[in-house]
């Protein structure tokens, strides 16, 4: 029985929207959860998820919550915090080193919900957003040397365009390096509203919202090492999971998503699917499904579900 402590707790969380936790249901669903299993919820945010699970499980079973961002483990923090639950302040590519420091050998589920939460986009000293003028931060992990600032005052025209091009999918990556090589050989760029005035008119005026947001996402993604990330993270979680236990991923652009697809059909990161002679695949997991993206209703209520795409697959027996 979940402790009432940690339900209120939880419950002033969510009445903050720090951060609404997305497909809610279908993602917990996904794990099809066995009451006395062990389960890992990589993302903990505002702990919806988190406490979805722990709904389903008996005091036999348990849940590891990861989150490398302080502010989240401090919030989800209780007086009367069940015993089957432990909370881990870390990035989750290090996942099978903490699975390994607490014992476990096997894990019947895991979820991840990627990307950066309400609470990162809404408290705008962390500069993740360009809605507000902040310092030019983005590390989810504030203990984290490296900064936004740090990568567009110091990283080549050749490696500012590829980030952009790359982790933002902006065609203009090229034009933006320039700009940025040459504003800051006047004065180094330190606030997000600075970025974003330089960015701007480089932009096209029919995508400048959609495409700054895609510019601010490329640099996050290079100052938190996001994709390095998930590679070890899904690495890890394959070989954890037992038998029939189920990995559900939500991914909200197309480059993670990629890598999750190709991982849950082929067992590696380019999709390159191996068969034996009888054209048997040897991937370790099976896609359940098809992907679920959000309801109207639910893009209605939680504007940043839209670009969200959930994913399940389950562990091979042998």
């Amino acid at each position: 029985m979940v402790g009432s402590g940690f339900l209120c707790n939880f419950a002033a969380m969510e009445a903050s929207e720090y951060h609404i936790p997305v497909l809610l249901h279908p993602s917990v669903d996904g794990l099809n959860i066995r009451k006395d299993g062990i389960y890992v919820d990589v993302t903990l945010g505002g702990g919806g998820h988190s406490r979805e699970i722990l709904s389903h499980l008996s005091p036999a079973g348990h849940l590891f919550s990861f989150d490398q961002d302080k502010d989240a483990i401090t919030r989800a923090q209780c007086t009367e915090c069940p015993a089957n639950w432990t909370l881990v302040q870390s990035n989750f590519r290090y996942l099978k080193n903490w699975m390994r420091y607490y014992g476990i050998e096997a894990i019947d589920g895991l979820l991840a919900d990627l990307g950066v939460s309400s609470h990162h986009l809404d408290e705008g000293d962390r500069g993740f957003s360009f809605r507000t003028d902040a310092p030019l931060d983005m590390r989810m992990n504030q203990l984290a040397r490296q900064t936004a600032a740090d990568v567009v005052n110091s990283y080549s025209r050749e490696q500012l365009r590829t980030i952009f091009r790359l982790y933002g999918e902006l065609h203009q990556g090229n034009r933006l390096a320039e700009a940025i090589i040459k504003a800051r050989g006047e004065r180094p760029i330190q606030t997000t509203g600075q970025l974003q005035q330089l960015l701007t008119p480089l932009l096209g005026r029919d995508r400048e919202k959609k495409d700054l947001a895609r510019a601010f996402q490329a640099l996050r993604i290079e100052v938190n090492h996001e994709m390095d990330a998930l590679r070890d993270m899904l690495t890890a979680a394959t070989e954890l999971l037992s038998p029939g236990g189920r990995l559900v991923v939500m991914s909200y652009h197309s480059l993670e998503d990629r890598i999750v697809k190709n991982v849950m059909r082929a067992g590696n990161f380019d999709g390159d699917v191996q068969q034996d002679i009888y054209g048997n695949s040897h991937s370790p997991l099976r896609p359940v499904g098809k992907p679920v993206t959000p309801t109207a209703e639910e893009q209605a209520s939680n504007p940043r579900s839209r670009s969200a795409r959930l994913r399940v697959a389950e562990k091979v027996d042998g």
